[in-house]
């Protein structure tokens, strides 16, 4: 365990400034009993607890690997989960091989696709990495190098051998009206819209991984209340000390509107370079700017410049900072300054831009294809829409015409092709 840490006054109790940080909600909120607290009833008091016993308190996060990337809006529960491992806890990562099958209902209104085992195996070793696995521990969203500190369990481990009997005990903890009252279940039965029974094992299974791995916290979102109170019924079913749930914001997207999604378009992904980076964060609209460095960063909002345009800028660099180190930061703002200065082509010479190889586009090609031939749109019809958009240039000249044809890769080599505001390519013939 550390030392004396700074305390906030909380409604549930005097916690660590860095427990308390961006939190949303906190569960159960016991009030103090008599002269102390119960550690049932309040966290404050069962981390004093483990603090006099000096045994560390068991931290869960339950991730279903149903894709192969992180992106910023996923790390802010890896962030309070390494400062809980910062302050001596350990960490129980759960990657849910098994429930990801099912797929989370949370949001849906529909059935989710099932996805194969092979599928997700090789998806939750892609996070592995972005997390932190065999990279610099300094700058890894987890601590996987000090013993003690994380244990990565797959809930296949329990879940595959479950038989009928033990199935049939789950169902029976819950009801019908019970899983009816999650929103997601009740919009889509209101509406008509099918529910899958295997759909209402999912917050159950979920909620047995809380008893295997005896957890005393577990993390989640703010839509995630309801699978997490799961997992308090299921411990207080089968003899355990109910564990708290310790719920975090859902992070606005670079649109300052929608939830930071993959399928909306509005992430920064964590294996981001450190230019494109940097030139998204800094164009995050100004009103969920103070979130971004409330749930990104540790910075301390009143010490940062008032300057709304300043403050976007810090905020922008100290979480590429974060991911990419000091000098890599220094270097995305530089040259993402003269790239946005150079609105004729002037200054992105000497900017290092990340590369764009045109060795496979086949020449001579129209310029709708040649944004989606070198990744920088995901499509030929995503491309058509933004040059029609406005949105493409090639060092600093406006593409207005997706049908505007180039020769050969001589033509090209060496230009910076850029996407709105916020992504930037240097092509190259290699």
């Amino acid at each position: 365990m550390t030392g004396p840490q700074p305390t906030v006054v909380h409604p549930h109790g005097a916690l660590p400034a860095w427990l308390a940080r961006g939190m949303a909600d906190l569960f159960p909120a016991g009030a103090a009993v008599g002269a102390g607290e119960d550690p049932d009833q309040q966290l404050a008091a069962r981390l004093a607890e483990a603090e006099c016993s000096g045994r560390p308190l068991r931290i869960k996060l339950g991730i279903d690997p149903t894709g192969s990337d992180i992106h910023l809006g996923h790390s802010i529960l890896f962030r309070k989960l390494r400062a809980f491992q910062d302050a001596g806890h350990t960490a129980v990562l759960i990657i849910g091989d098994f429930t990801a099958r099912i797929g989370d209902p949370t949001g849906k209104s529909a059935t989710r696709v099932q996805l194969s085992a092979a599928a997700v195996e090789a998806n939750a070793e892609t996070y592995l990495v972005q997390l932190g696995l065999g990279q610099d521990p300094s700058r890894a969203l987890l601590d996987f190098d000090t013993p003690g500190r994380l244990e990565v369990r797959r809930n296949s481990e329990w879940l595959a051998g479950l038989d009928l009997p033990e199935v049939i005990e789950l169902l029976g903890i819950s009801t019908v009206g019970q899983m009816l009252a999650k929103e997601d279940f009740a919009n889509r039965y209101g509406s008509g819209t099918p529910i899958s029974l295997h759909e209402f094992l999912y917050p159950l299974l979920q909620g047995y991984d809380s008893v295997q791995v005896q957890a005393d916290v577990e993390l989640g979102g703010t839509d995630q209340k309801f699978n997490v109170a799961m997992g308090r019924d299921l411990q207080r079913h089968f003899g355990q000390r109910p564990q708290f749930g310790l719920l975090l914001p859902i992070l606005p997207g670079l649109d300052g509107v929608q939830k930071m999604s993959k399928s909306l378009g509005n992430t920064v992904g964590l294996s981001e370079d450190p230019l494109s980076m940097y030139s998204k964060l800094e164009k995050v609209p100004d009103a969920v700017v103070n979130d971004y460095l409330t749930l990104l960063t540790d910075l301390e909002l009143a010490a940062l410049p008032e300057n709304p345009r300043e403050r976007q800028k810090a905020m922008a660099l100290e979480i590429t900072r974060a991911r990419h180190g000091d000098a890599a930061a220094d270097a995305a703002q530089v040259d993402a300054a003269k790239l946005v200065a150079g609105a004729q082509g002037a200054g992105a010479a000497d900017a290092e831009v990340p590369e764009a190889s045109l060795a496979a586009v086949n020449f001579p090609a129209k310029a709708f294809y040649l944004l989606s031939a070198v990744g920088i749109c995901a499509s030929s019809s995503e491309a058509r829409r933004q040059i029609q958009g406005g949105g493409v240039k090639l060092d600093g000249q406006k593409l207005a015409d997706p049908n505007q044809e180039f020769t050969g890769p001589a033509e090209l080599a060496g230009k910076v092709l850029q996407l709105g505001k916020k992504t930037f390519r240097r092509l190259v013939v290699g």
